[in-house]
C-alpha cells in the first residue's frame, strides 16, 4: 500500500530563488568602511564624531551586512557567508564599544587591545582574499586592502603609533570601501540587466563547474550568487 501511494504521489519542487546577498553586503561594508575610515585618514572629525558614527556603522556595517551573510550562507557561497558575517559582526561590536565608552570623556579606540581585533581580522580576511582568486579579481582586490588596512591598523594600535600608521590605514580602508562600491554595482547591474555591465575579472581557468549551479543530488536548489555571468548568459 505504501509502495502505490509513493509511485502515485507526484514530487513536488520549491524554488527558493535568492538575489545575490553581497550586493547588499558590499554596500554595507562599504558606506561604514568610507565613513570611518575618512575620520581615520583625517579627512574629518572631531571628539564626537565616533558617537555620530557608531549608529550607523552598527546598522549599515553591522546589521545589513551580517545578514547579507546569512543569506549568503543560503546560497550557498562559503566566501561571502564568511567575510560579511565576519564584518557585520565587528561593526556591530565597534557600535556597541562605542556606546559602552559614552559619557567616559576617553575615545572608544584609546586602548591597544583593539589591536588584537584588527590581527584576527586581518589573518581571516587575508584568507577569504586567497579563496576569492578563485572567483573574481575585483573581490580580490576588496579583500586584499581590507586584510592590508586591518593589519596596519592593528599595528598601530599595539605599538600606540597612531599617527601615519593609523592613516595608512585609514586610506588602505577606504580604498577597499570604493572597491567593494564597485563590486556591489557590478552585481547589481548584471543582476537587473541580465547581463555583465561591468567588470569583475572573473576567474574561469581551472574550475570544473560555473559559480552558479545545481546543488547535487538536489533538484531546484542553486548554488552560489550571480559573481561570473558570461556576456550574455544569466542566472
Amino acid at each position: 500500500m505504501l509502495n502505490e501511494v509513493t509511485e502515485a504521489t507526484p514530487a513536488r519542487i520549491y524554488l527558493q530563488p535568492v538575489a545575490a546577498p553581497s550586493i547588499l553586503g558590499l554596500y554595507g561594508f562599504a558606506g561604514a568602511t568610507f565613513m570611518i575610515a575618512a575620520n581615520l585618514a583625517g579627512w574629518y572629525g572631531s571628539d564626537h564624531t565616533a558617537l555620530y558614527l557608531a549608529p550607523f556603522a552598527f546598522m549599515f556595517g553591522g546589521v545589513a551586512q551580517f545578514l547579507a551573510g546569512m543569506w549568503a550562507f543560503k546560497a550557498r557561497d562559503g566566501l561571502a557567508s564568511a567575510m560579511h558575517g565576519m564584518w557585520g559582526a565587528f561593526w556591530i561590536a565597534f557600535g556597541i564599544l562605542t556606546y559602552m565608552f559614552r559619557g567616559t570623556g576617553l575615545p572608544a579606540g584609546a586602548f591597544p587591545e583593539l589591536g588584537y581585533w584588527f590581527i584576527v581580522l586581518c589573518a581571516i580576511t587575508a584568507v577569504g582574499a586567497w579563496a576569492a582568486l578563485a572567483e573574481n579579481v575585483s573581490l580580490f582586490l576588496v579583500l586584499l586592502f581590507l586584510a592590508l588596512g586591518s593589519g596596519i591598523e592593528a599595528i598601530a594600535r599595539l605599538t600606540g603609533a597612531v599617527g601615519a600608521l593609523q592613516i595608512a590605514a585609514g586610506y588602505a580602508f577606504i580604498i577597499a570601501s570604493m572597491l567593494a562600491f564597485y563590486t556591489a554595482s557590478a552585481l547589481m547591474l548584471a543582476e537587473t540587466y541580465g547581463r555583465p555591465v561591468l567588470g569583475l575579472g572573473k576567474v574561469t581557468k581551472g574550475r570544473q563547474a560555473p559559480v552558479i549551479t545545481l546543488g547535487a543530488g538536489e533538484p531546484g536548489v542553486i548554488r552560489g550568487q550571480n559573481l561570473n555571468l558570461a556576456p550574455g548568459q544569466t542566472a
